[in-house]
């Protein structure tokens, strides 16, 4: 009886030891998130980008996950691939028109749980069109800062048709192709903190 008893006991320590409930409203963290996004250029190599000014919140319901919600908001024109001609393309008329389209937005409609994952659907606005997206997040983890803060992390990422958001801009190539390629892959290293 001894054997299972401490069988038992330890059976019951394993949940106990569980990780802090990470319910309730957060805001991102910039400093320590990455928006991200790549695409094929000359159908030959990869072009990596990011945006450098946003803000965001999210409201995560851990035990019922379809009461939570995402905001976020991205300036434009922070847009940054290392390379400042290219990014003033992409701010121009060709692409982003970031002068009279100052703000890129995502607004969640649906949010699931797939096991560990979070599935999240919502409304993408670029450019005057708004399409919806589902992305699909991995938890990274949650943890105590110095400060006390309760920082929770994702990863995650989903592939869009650029086209789909009036970003049509293009050139042939003469070996066949073209210059940029329609498909972009949006990339997302997120740091948020419960708010106090």
């Amino acid at each position: 009886m001894s054997i299972f008893s401490r069988k038992t006991e330890q059976t019951f320590d394993a949940p106990t030891a569980a990780v802090e409930d990470i319910s309730g409203d957060y805001t991102i963290d910039p400093t320590h998130t990455r928006l991200g996004f790549s695409t094929r250029h000359a159908m030959v190599t990869t072009v990596r980008g990011q945006f450098t000014d946003f803000a965001g919140t999210a409201h995560v319901d851990a035990a019922n996950p379809g009461n939570s919600t995402v905001q976020l908001t991205i300036q434009t024109a922070s847009i940054d691939t290392g390379v400042a001609d290219r990014d003033g393309h992409l701010r121009s008329a060709d692409f982003f028109d970031a002068e009279n389209n100052k703000e890129i937005t995502f607004s969640s409609t649906k949010v699931e749980r797939d096991g560990d994952d979070w599935v999240i659907t919502g409304d993408l606005s670029i450019k005057g069109e708004t399409k919806p997206v589902t992305i699909t997040f991995e938890p990274t983890g949650s943890a105590r800062d110095p400060f006390g803060n309760l920082r929770i992390g994702f990863e995650g990422g989903t592939a869009i048709n650029r086209k789909d958001w009036g970003l049509t801009w293009n050139a042939a190539l003469e070996t066949g192709g073209v210059l940029v390629s329609e498909k972009v892959k949006l990339e997302f290293d997120v740091s948020a903190i419960r708010n106090a």
